[in-house]
């Protein structure tokens, strides 16, 4: 990891130190993901399976997953592991059941009623990566408040074949469609449908580049999907009073997810600094994906900030999709944290409780989106409708108000729309 000391750069090298390590939507991906597109699009089915030979390595009977198989790999998973995924779906529902929508119903004006009211989203796909590290976490993230914003068809799609543990906390999640099906094309047959698999309206989840890509793509022709998302990161704030060997567990915890992914350190204390890249190392040793870690950190930094405001300012320049906050006082930073996907306050709210089972999402926006984009919630899986309702009293009321705003626009119909109903009532 680079060691930088802010107040030394210029102008340009913080703004080159803050870039992320470049996306990798090359052409060659761009390519690969049209052909795929146009091969499900054309031939539907047929396409998906033989892109699951092609991809996945394997020759598919059925590309949906039946009870059977479902109920046999619930019986494989220990009763420990059950108990776990129980406790962290527990968790999650306390925490979205706490985000329904309050109620909108007010009168604005004598006689005018106006009311949001929130419908669920009738429609849901959710995309499950497996590959290397399969997680069957994000069902219980997409699945839990799907069910609670009361989605009427929630179908998931995970790559053949699907671990245990992905089609267990499926089932206990009450999702009764599982297709075999992931990549670019799984994001494709939601999005248009095919002979076995649902046209969805909304399409939720992580993925590679592959299938970002193919979500960029279905969302420029009318399928909603979550966030735009790019390879993880995390931004860890230190002073002297934080443990180097918990900031470096939180800085190797996000490495290991990809070689794409990004840690930075942002610290008051050089000493702390120095402590957290001998953690690193001695930590790395023991880590089974090292190889992997290795890759993200040589694009990681270390920045050396004069004080804590300071490193508030460079954390909320870069805008990390998790933000961990290991200072004396953390809770007196939040009011100071504006972009962040999901903040961790303390030296006991390491990133992966939240990736887990504290109840918050860990389906976050990345590559600096959170200056204006917002962790998965329960709203994402609704919409709002506006209500009016004007008593002939209260249309009275407003008719002039109304009628000279649409004059002044020069929308004579507009006008005319009130001028009618208002000449009818005063002839009553």
């Amino acid at each position: 990891m680079q060691t930088h000391i802010w107040n030394n750069l210029s102008f340009i090298e913080k703004q080159t130190a803050l870039s992320r390590p470049t996306q990798t939507t090359g052409e060659q991906i761009t390519q690969a993901v049209n052909a795929i597109k146009t091969n499900v699009m054309n031939n539907g089915d047929k396409a998906l399976f033989e892109l699951a030979e092609k991809f996945d390595k394997i020759k598919l009977e059925n590309l949906i997953i039946s009870k059977t198989q479902i109920e046999k790999a619930s019986q494989r998973i220990s009763t420990e592991l059950k108990q776990a995924i129980q406790t962290a779906k527990s968790n999650i529902e306390r925490f979205y059941q706490a985000q329904k929508n309050q109620i909108v119903d007010i009168e604005t004006q004598a006689g005018v009623r106006c009311q949001v009211v929130t419908r669920p989203i009738q429609k849901v796909g959710l995309y499950i990566p497996g590959g290397s590290a399969p997680l069957f976490s994000t069902v219980l993230m997409l699945a839990v408040p799907a069910q609670i914003a009361g989605c009427k068809t929630i179908v998931l799609c995970s790559p053949p074949p699907i671990a245990n543990e992905i089609l267990y906390t499926a089932n206990l999640c009450g999702i009764e469609t599982v297709y075999a099906i992931g990549g670019a094309q799984a994001i494709f047959a939601l999005a248009n449908g095919t002979e076995t698999v649902q046209k969805v309206d909304k399409i939720f989840g992580p993925g590679n580049a592959f299938v970002t890509e193919a979500k960029r793509q279905v969302l420029q022709q009318g399928t909603a999907i979550d966030m735009p998302a790019g390879p993880s990161e995390v931004l860890v704030i230190a002073d002297e009073f934080a443990d180097p060997d918990f900031v470096a567990s939180d800085l190797l915890s996000q490495a290991e997810h990809g070689a794409d992914s990004q840690v930075i350190l942002v610290t008051n204390c050089e000493t702390v600094a120095k402590q957290t890249a001998l953690a690193i190392e001695q930590q790395l040793t023991r880590l089974p994906r090292s190889e992997t870690a290795r890759k993200a950190l040589s694009h990681s930094r270390i920045f050396i900030a004069e004080d804590l405001q300071q490193c508030v300012e460079i954390s909320n320049a870069y805008a990390p999709e998790h933000l961990v906050v290991q200072v004396e006082n953390a809770r007196n930073l939040l009011p100071f944290l504006d972009n962040a996907g999901s903040i961790f306050l303390g030296a006991y709210s390491p990133e992966s409780m939240g990736d887990y089972a504290s109840g918050t999402n860990h389906v976050l926006p990345t590559y600096g989106y959170t200056r204006t984009h917002s962790s998965l919630g329960l709203a994402d899986f609704s919409k709002r409708m506006t209500v009016q309702e004007l008593s002939p009293q209260g249309f009275k009321n407003l008719a002039k108000t109304v009628m000279l705003m649409a004059e002044a626009e020069q929308l004579e119909a507009h006008k005319q729309a009130v001028a009618i109903r208002l000449e009818k009532l005063t002839q009553e």
